[in-house]
């Protein structure tokens, strides 16, 4: 099989593939980063086989503040809509997935911020991208945002006890999931060097809650990992047929 080429948009250093970039060689995957916080501007999309959008501290609404969110917006409609391209959003990525083919984001009461099942819905339930995951898989989440309208003829493949959609169909080849499946062994080491992320996740769950949300994360990184690696060959035999 030839090398897929995936366009990875990232918006700061720490939101990265993650564990993918293990295995990219194992499906033919080449990934290719750019950060647009950084300043670096988005190529000519039609130059690659996909596009993947990471995660971020900032909300999709705050365009003011990040003005590199507006075109990036109109990459992700361009590549979903008008390129019919592979893609897969990420947390921030889901939510701008979202926003970008006209649904909604907005803040939540209901935040996860830990490890949670993730169950499919009733049109996920024998959905090829979750063929081979388990019921009772435990995803990282740190989100106090949450997709509240979809975008026309979207569908949700799977959900938690928290937050409705949690893995999202838009379109032919896009997909996108809340959680953070990329997670690795230096990822939450670059989360926590984040400005003010230590402080506010520490206010929202407590100094123990931190703490138990770093043991388990740590306990459970292999059967992530292992989980992660389904949902990119399941991903992989989906876009790319």
């Amino acid at each position: 099989m030839t090398n897929k080429n995936i366009l990875v948009f990232k918006h700061m250093p720490s939101q990265n593939p993650g564990i993918f970039r293990d295995f990219a060689d194992t499906q033919n995957v080449i990934f290719h980063e750019i950060d647009l916080h950084a300043g670096e501007k988005i190529p000519n999309l039609e130059k690659f086989d996909g596009l993947w959008v990471m995660g971020g501290s900032m909300n999709v609404w705050e365009e003011e503040e990040f003005p590199w969110l507006i075109e990036e917006k109109e990459a992700i409609h361009h590549a979903v809509k008008d390129l019919n391209m592979p893609f897969l959003g990420i947390c921030l990525g889901h939510q701008l997935l979202a926003e970008a083919m006209g649904g909604k984001a907005e803040k939540t009461d209901q935040h996860e911020i830990g490890l949670f099942e993730i169950e499919p819905t009733e049109k996920g339930l024998n959905h090829p991208l979750l063929y081979n995951l388990k019921g009772s898989d435990k995803w990282v989440n740190v989100h106090l945002v949450e997709v509240v309208k979809i975008p026309e003829n979207a569908l949700i493949l799977a959900t938690s006890k928290k937050c409705k959609n949690h893995i999202m169909q838009v379109g032919d080849y896009a997909y996108s999931c809340q959680f953070h499946p990329e997670v690795c062994g230096h990822t939450l080491e670059g989360w926590l060097n984040i400005p003010n992320i230590p402080e506010a996740l520490e206010d929202l769950v407590g100094k123990d809650g931190l703490q138990d949300f770093k043991s388990s994360m740590t306990d459970n990184l292999n059967a992530n990992n292992a989980a992660s690696l389904v949902l990119f060959k399941n991903w992989c035999n989906l876009v790319f047929k």
